[in-house]
């Protein structure tokens, strides 16, 4: 390395919102591919004990191999159980449903709100993006998410009540920088589920927007027959469907986040 480069250290960003069905695991799953697709490393860490980004990924879940919950319980280093996907520049933390249970077993822990930052360290030089896809909970999980991250984006349905619930989200963001990650903003908010057929989902994009102006991303996520298939085959919407509106809107939201 020359005196004049820089050491990499990976940008470490969340996928949260507690609502259930919002589009966060699609989100995890779809920017991460398309950031490795412009070739840059990208580890995304499933913290989810649903463990939808591991499977939707194409990773079997296999209760011989060690995975982030063992990761979190001090048994194995995070790069011990890192997995390969279809693209090349994209490894998977894989989860299974035992980290349903971390949350009971870490309670008498010391520090354990900075498990996953801890496992995380020794990675940031070998990646330029993380992505952690988290439950849809304000729990010990998330809150190990947030400690961890630089960033986190929000998505947000653009239906009824799209709203509610975001203030939560956005208090705890505001708790875990005061308390426990003073570098932790939010990256911005990501509108998902829009059907341009649906006057509700203009109304909230628009209300979204007035109210939080520069804090939402540009691109917005549509309803795509493509996107929803794509996990049930263990693919990204990239390997999937490239040319859906769904690949193209990732694609998209990929270019706006590299550029900032």
């Amino acid at each position: 390395m020359s005196k004049n480069a820089t050491k990499r250290s990976a940008k470490i960003v969340a996928i949260a919102n507690q609502k259930g069905g919002v589009g966060k695991t699609t989100t995890a799953i779809n920017l991460a591919a398309a950031v490795a697709v412009a070739e840059k490393d990208v580890l995304l860490v499933d913290i989810d004990p649903q463990a939808n980004a591991t499977t939707g990924l194409g990773i079997e879940k296999d209760a011989e191999q060690k995975n982030l919950y063992h990761v979190l319980l001090g048994e194995v280093p995070l790069d011990s159980v890192l997995r390969k996907t279809e693209l090349s520049h994209l490894m998977v933390a894989p989860s299974d449903n035992n980290l349903f249970g971390a949350e009971v077993e870490l309670v008498s822990v010391p520090e354990r709100e900075r498990r996953l930052r801890e496992a995380l360290q020794p990675l940031r030089a070998r990646f330029d993006y993380i992505f952690i896809d988290c439950p849809p909970s304000l729990g010990l999980l998330t809150i190990n998410a947030l400690t961890a991250a630089d960033r986190v984006i929000v998505p947000l349905q653009c239906e009824y009540y799209a709203l509610e619930g975001l203030t939560s989200l956005l208090n705890t963001v505001r708790m875990i920088k005061d308390s426990l990650n003073p570098e932790l903003a939010v990256d911005g908010i990501l509108l998902t589920m829009f059907d341009r057929r649906n006057a509700i989902a203009h109304r909230v994009s628009e209300e979204v927007r007035q109210y939080f102006t520069d804090q939402v991303f540009e691109t917005v996520i549509p309803r795509n027959v493509r996107l929803s298939e794509a996990p049930s085959f263990g693919k990204p919407i990239m390997l999937y469907d490239i040319k859906s509106t769904g690949s193209e809107s990732y694609m998209a939201l990929a270019r706006e986040i590299l550029s900032a």
